[in-house]
């Protein structure tokens, strides 16, 4: 690869005066050389380890180890650390179970504490803090059988890394973030180049002139500061899915800022670093939409597309986590359970209550057996599990599994004759007579009409530049979609939002959820920071 350095090594040299901090090299797994995670040196018989694509917690890539004996002796994976005597670190890591017949335990200087084996499904983290007395320590993980253990077992394992806990007497606070590019080509790695720029369009890092096939890894430094990732391909069709499994990660502190493969000529992902962003809540949102200040109409809507079409793609079992944080109820009953806008019951009591975490789907039979993550605009419309429509919290809400199911990709409408009806009075059946539609709608109570309303406005505006195309994915979705990027939807479903958008207004719940978006995935709905925005571009 080939560094455009000048500026970055005038930041990174504030290394210099900081503390020393630990770091777990390789902790995303997104570095392998000939099959085995790179700088992870201590992989015991007992156990093998390959690269996982399919399931990861953060980056393109995860470690699958399988676990093949009892004898845990033979169940270590590990690496050495530099650390500062007497400064705490906490080291983290995340686990995915797949059967419930191993535990994984932390291993920080000496073994720690156990993951729940019988958290299946899901990603879960375990942690230790410690206060080495030495410059180096050993980190990683043993794998303990369980009742129920066949003799193999497969356990994802992603993001071991260090926070640093607290700072001692005379330390200082270091503003450069370390981070780090992963790539790995298709069949045509030549054709794949990529560069980082800053806010005034300076080249601080790029790469290009890549082998096929291959995985690169490349660490770099920047201080705090607004970004730009651009990754292209010169023959037009992306590093995925066509030619080859070919894919990308940036990520700095641990947090991924732009990943993917699935593009056509070019991809690009603004972010920021540090405190000098947008910045989320009322605040900043002049400044954050003041390019489209005096517009209206459809050009208003290009300019909000063109202010909110770089966010940072997530994975999408990250939906997961943004849930445990962003997703619970603190408006309503305020117990802390899942807001689930199928059955929650803004003015009585709640038919039932998810748990966060423990009652991910999973299975279901009935109402209130699991939660799980609807597409609010079915991925079936856009493609199925396409980046970064499939990932995009804006639209995706956390919902009973069984109305979900219910609910199905059916047109949102107004219900004459419901064929069912769930717990808290969300309806599915024919619509009504005046609605513009004679097919099978789904209708959600009052109290969410409108954040309904608002994420189709959202999906409209942020995916301009493709949604024109969408129409003849499927039927429900020809039903919505016009074919057009400006006014995109068609006359009957347009009317039937904006009627929402004005009789359920913008919530203090929708503005604290577009704040943590903001922070999760790095942009905005605007028609939640300006509601006004959608009579301005479609009141005609």
């Amino acid at each position: 690869m080939k560094n455009k350095i000048a500026t970055a090594l005038s930041l990174c040299a504030l290394l210099l005066s900081a503390p020393v901090l630990s770091q777990v090299s390789n902790g995303n797994f997104e570095s392998w050389s000939n099959g085995v995670p790179d700088n992870w040196t201590t992989i015991d018989s007992g156990i093998s380890v390959t690269p996982s694509s399919s399931l990861v917690y953060n980056g393109s890539s995860a470690a699958a180890i399988t676990v093949n004996t009892a004898t845990q002796g033979s169940t270590d994976f590990r690496q050495t650390v530099s650390v500062t005597s007497g400064q705490s670190y906490t080291f983290s890591v995340w686990v995915y179970h797949t059967e419930g017949g191993i535990s994984a335990r932390l291993y920080v200087d000496g073994y720690q504490g156990y993951s729940n084996p019988s958290t299946t499904g899901q990603w879960q983290q375990i942690s230790h803090t410690i206060t080495p007395s030495s410059s180096s320590i050993e980190v990683g993980l043993r794998f303990y059988d369980q009742s129920g253990f066949d003799g193999s077992e497969v356990v994802y394992v992603d993001s071991f890394e260090p926070t640093e806990a607290g700072s001692g007497s005379g330390s200082t606070t270091c503003s450069t973030h370390s981070g780090n590019v992963a790539l790995t080509t298709d069949n045509y790695g030549s054709e794949t180049s990529w560069e980082i720029t800053n806010s005034s369009n300076q080249s601080l890092y790029s790469g290009s002139g890549y082998t096929s096939n291959t995985s690169y890894s490349e660490d770099i430094c920047l201080d705090d500061g607004d970004y730009t990732f651009t990754i292209s391909d010169s023959y037009g069709d992306g590093i995925c899915c066509s030619f080859g499994s070919g894919s990308y990660a940036i990520t700095f502190d641990g947090a991924t800022y732009a990943s993917g493969g699935d593009f056509e000529s070019v991809e690009a992902t603004s972010f920021t670093l540090g405190d000098l962003g947008s910045g989320s809540g009322t605040n900043d949102l002049s400044d954050y939409y003041s390019s489209a200040e005096g517009l209206s109409g459809f050009a208003l809507k290009t300019e909000l597309y063109n202010i909110i079409s770089h966010h940072s793609t997530q994975s999408y079992s990250a939906l997961w986590t943004f849930y445990l944080s962003y997703g619970l109820d603190s408006f309503y009953e305020n117990d802390g359970t899942i807001i689930d806008i199928y059955s929650e019951n803004p003015t009585g009591t709640d038919p039932y209550t998810f748990t966060p975490s423990s009652d991910q789907c999973g299975n279901y039979s009935g109402e209130g057996d699991c939660y799980n993550r609807e597409h609010s605009f079915p991925r079936s419309w856009f493609g199925g599990a396409v980046s970064p429509m499939n990932t995009d919290v804006h639209h995706i809400f956390p919902t009973d599994g069984y109305v979900n199911a219910q609910r199905s990709s059916y047109p949102y409408g107004e219900v004459s004759s419901a064929t069912y009806t769930s717990d808290n009075g969300s309806k599915v059946g024919s619509a009504t007579s005046g609605l513009g539609y004679s097919g099978t709608v789904f209708e959600p109570i009052d109290a969410f009409k409108g954040d309904i309303a608002r994420a189709y406005f959202y999906m409209a505006t942020r995916y301009e530049n493709q949604i024109s195309g969408w129409e003849t994915h499927s039927t429900y979705g020809d039903a919505v979609l016009d074919g057009t990027s400006d006014q995109v939807f068609e006359d009957w479903f347009l009317t039937l939002l904006l009627s929402w958008h004005t009789q359920d207004p913008v919530s203090q719940k929708e503005i604290d959820r577009n704040d943590a978006a903001e922070s999760f995935q790095g942009n905005r709905n605007p028609f939640i920071d300006y509601p006004e925005f959608a009579s301005e571009i479609w009141s005609n």
